[in-house]
């Protein structure tokens, strides 16, 4: 009897794995940060989990190393900055692909599916840069691919943002391609069409909600009832993302694309650096995600089968672009060590359980840097917290974030511990002529959390190694259009500090103000 409970156990430790998951889940994996995490500890996150889609902005040649020999079904991108010299010779897509794709084939390689040519190119906002150069880099990436003999198994598209379709009405059934893209898309649904690609595209519900004063706060959400829907010819829409990938099911039906499958290449919920960030928010929001995934009943427009969905994003990233908002470095459903936020049940069916986080992870030692408030030089304390915070993350400070209202002890003290733990616990990065001092013991208080930062691992990028070097510019903010669904989706940005004089300006004013 005992052998064969035993035996029992190990069938269901073989064969069963350690979490399930909606079918059609995957997650975005950036690295925009000043400590990335280990690469092989985020595969054993994304293992542990049950998350067998994942997706990569670019070709990290650590991260593609640690992904060999898991079938985890991995998606890279190609930047934007690389699209002219991909379109213009044959022989940088050759190369990109030897380098970024068969390299790292074979019979314990990468699961590659698809390969991501450039990231939401057609932006109203980049001003028709890449309109004329998107398709032919995709053209030349795939017949590179298939020039290697894996065109077949490895897919070519390009993550478009909704801003490329609207609806003059307002309703998904009249959803159309955005005028002046109208040939280009034209073009790149041909191109699907004819190579049984997806449309990738990406969603944000909680833009609609920051960006537009007024939108209903519940139709970000899911399960609404009437008051909060959208009235389409007797159809009711309850959710901002149903309607959306409805909105482009019907451009596709017009441009008589109607049968190329959709993929929801980014969607997420931040949980700090606005007051509609919150833990509590994204809880709610992937809840509902997951388990409107979970029934697999499609939309109105496509009952059939729901889109396969790119959670953004597995971890945070604290060096990430904040033109679009102080949000921008909290995408994560993890913290930046790979510890989870908030309870997920990844399979959809409302399980209040935790996710399993990143084991083995290396942190500095157990001390923060604080406000000296017994120094005697105060009257420079807001211009050292400005100038700590134009070097370091300071988005849990603005209104309505985890660090918010604290009083100035709290925030002064916020801001010389990022500096410090950004700064790899240096000695000399917690003096600001003596305003600061380093403590043992924890000052986390509620909300407001005082990280440790880990250990840094280097990555070697790949991503340019056939394109000329050039820095990835931030995400424009999209124009307003016709639509109640378009949305600007934050893309990565390699520049750590954006707009310092902006910030500069917010956090003096902010000191200024406790002072007076």
């Amino acid at each position: 009897m005992l052998r064969a409970q035993v035996f029992l156990w190990a069938y269901i430790l073989i064969f069963f794995p350690a979490s399930v998951v909606a079918q059609g889940l995957g997650v975005n994996w950036g690295v925009i940060a000043s400590h990335p995490l280990d690469p092989k500890i985020v595969v054993n996150i994304l293992k542990d989990n049950g998350i067998k889609k994942v997706k990569l902005f670019h070709a990290e040649h650590d991260i593609l190393t640690a992904l060999s020999g898991t079938d985890i079904e991995v998606m890279v991108g190609i930047p934007n900055h690389s699209l002219e010299s991909l379109s213009e010779k044959y022989s940088v897509a050759q190369a990109w692909v030897k380098a970024n794709i068969t390299a790292y084939m074979g019979k314990k390689g990468v699961n590659f599916k698809y390969v991501a040519v450039g990231n939401e190119p057609f932006l109203a906002a980049y001003n028709g840069t890449y309109n004329n150069l998107t398709l032919p880099a995709m053209k030349n990436i795939l017949k590179a691919l298939n020039e290697a003999g894996v065109g077949k198994d490895i897919k070519v598209s390009t993550p478009l943002n909704g801003d490329v379709y609207i609806t003059p009405t307002y309703k998904p059934s009249d959803g159309i391609f955005r005028h002046d893209l109208a040939d280009i898309m034209n073009g790149i649904c041909e191109f699907l069409h004819k190579n049984d690609a997806a449309f990738i595209v990406n969603i944000y519900p909680f833009l609609n909600l920051y960006q537009n004063p007024g939108f209903p706060e519940p139709y970000a959400f899911f399960d609404n009832d009437d008051s909060n829907s959208m009235d389409d010819h007797g159809v009711k829409y309850r959710s901002v993302l149903d309607a959306n990938i409805d909105t482009l099911v019907a451009a596709l039906k017009v441009a008589n694309f109607s049968d190329i499958p959709i993929i929801v290449g980014e969607v997420g919920w931040p949980t700090d650096g606005n007051i509609y960030a919150t833990t509590k928010n994204a809880k709610k929001f992937y809840n509902g995600l997951l388990k409107r995934m979970a029934t697999n009943e499609g939309t109105p427009l496509r009952p059939k089968q729901y889109p396969d969905v790119y959670m953004f994003s597995l971890l945070d990233e604290d060096l990430k672009s904040i033109d679009p908002g102080m949000f921008e470095r909290h995408w994560g459903i993890f913290s930046f060590d790979g510890q989870p936020k908030f309870p997920m049940d990844l399979s959809g069916k409302g399980q209040n359980k935790s996710l399993v986080g990143g084991k083995n992870v290396k942190y500095m030692e157990k001390q923060w840097c604080v406000y000296n408030k017994d120094a005697s030089n105060q009257k420079d304390l807001a211009v050292k917290v400005a100038w700590a915070c134009n070097s370091t993350d300071c988005t849990t400070l603005v209104p309505g974030a985890s660090c918010s209202g604290m009083g100035i002890d709290m925030n002064a003290s916020v801001a010389f511990n990022m500096y410090y733990q950004m700064a790899n616990q240096t000695k000399g990065a917690c003096d600001f002529e003596g305003l600061a001092k380093i403590v043992k013991q924890d000052p986390s208080n509620g909300t407001c959390r005082f990280p440790i930062m880990i250990k840094t691992i280097q990555t070697t990028s790949n991503s340019n190694a056939s394109a000329p070097k050039s820095s990835r510019s931030s995400t424009p903010s999209s124009s307003t259009s016709h639509s109640p669904f378009q949305t600007h989706s934050p893309s990565p940005s390699s520049s750590p500090f954006h707009s310092p004089l902006l910030i500069f300006q917010f956090f003096v004013g902010i000191f200024t103000i406790w002072f007076v």
